[in-house]
């Protein structure tokens, strides 16, 4: 395991004890030592989860900064699957600054590229978080619709997933809907 990796490895396992301070002082030296090692896509995906620190601690327009940043160095690269999971992130900091429109846009340019290129789970992920969006907004109908898509493109549910899939199953049986 190189440096970088291992500081990677620390900054994943801080964020998830709640750390979040120091799981960002590790991202960091992570990038550091990626951007050392001549690994700019690395150095760029520590920069999400230096974003993603920032969004655990409410710090909004930190997380877009670093995500902002991280999106250009993927787009430089070419590299459409990475740019939809960082528009994905994005999309859930900007639901946090109640900018709707934003997040829309950025999910749906993240569900177009996860759908062209075969990224069933993660087109699903972002479906549902685009139904999750829309019944925010008393969308119901709609957000139940897009959520609904959105679980049919998972293989493996979580329990609450299970659990709106039922529900779902049943409103369509009363409704005489799909499925």
């Amino acid at each position: 395991m190189t440096m970088a990796q291992d500081y990677q490895a620390r900054g994943v396992k801080l964020f998830q004890q709640k750390d979040f301070e120091a799981a960002a002082q590790q991202f960091h030296q992570a990038q550091e030592a990626y951007e050392a090692e001549g690994r700019r896509d690395l150095a760029a995906e520590m920069r999400v989860n230096i974003g993603l620190v920032h969004r655990a601690l409410g710090e909004n327009q930190q997380a877009l900064d670093e995500m902002q940043a991280a999106l250009a160095v993927f787009q430089e690269m070419n590299d459409d699957v990475r740019c939809a999971k960082v528009l994905g992130n994005m999309g859930g900091v900007y639901v946090e600054l109640n900018d709707h429109e934003q997040a829309y846009t950025c999910y749906r340019t993240a569900a177009d590229i996860f759908e062209a290129h075969g990224e069933k789970k993660l087109y699903g992920e972002t479906l549902m978080a685009i139904g999750a969006l829309q019944v925010d907004e008393r969308k119901l109908a709609q957000g139940a619709a897009t959520y609904e898509v959105g679980l049919e493109q998972m293989d493996e549910l979580n329990a609450r997933q299970k659990v709106i899939k039922g529900l779902l199953g049943i409103r369509n049986k009363i409704t005489g809907g799909s499925k």
